[in-house]
This record gives C-alpha cells, structure tokens and sequence, in this order.
C-alpha cells in the first residue's frame, strides 16, 4: 500500500484510465477539422459523411490519376 491509500497497481490503473480518456476526447476536434478540410477540397464533398467522403475522394484520386496519366500521354505525342 502507498501513503494515499492506493495499491501501486491501482494506481497504474488509474492514470492510464485518465490519460485514455483525455486522449480519447482530444482526438476527436483535429479529425473533424480534418474531414471539414476534406469537404472543401473534395469537388461534391460539403455535408458528406465521414465513409462516404473518403470513397469520394478515393475515387477522385483515381480521377486526377487518370488524367494525369491522359496529359502526360498527349504531351508525348506531341512532342515536337
């Protein structure tokens, strides 16, 4: 037993409990200012859920792929 009355184990406990719960909490504003980030960037993306947002976007980066790949393609062509 400690002075306080606690068991050392009790005590680890504790403040592992508190440090999750702080963690927990704090997570949770940068990801939503992120997904708000998201939905500005993302062409149709404002008021999306969280799931549906990233397979949007997801699917917009296989667009900008694509045409990447399509320019990249026709400036060979052209090349003089």
């Amino acid at each position: 037993m400690e002075s306080n009355g606690y068991c050392k184990e009790e005590l680890i406990s504790r403040v592992r409990w508190s440090r999750r719960r702080r963690t927990k909490m704090g997570r949770s504003r940068p990801i939503q200012i992120k997904v708000r980030k998201l939905q500005k960037l993302i062409p149709g993306g404002e008021g999306l859920q969280p799931d549906r947002l990233f397979t949007k976007t997801a699917d917009y980066i296989l667009l900008l792929r694509l045409q990447v790949k399509l320019l990249q393609t026709l400036a060979n062509i052209y090349k003089p």
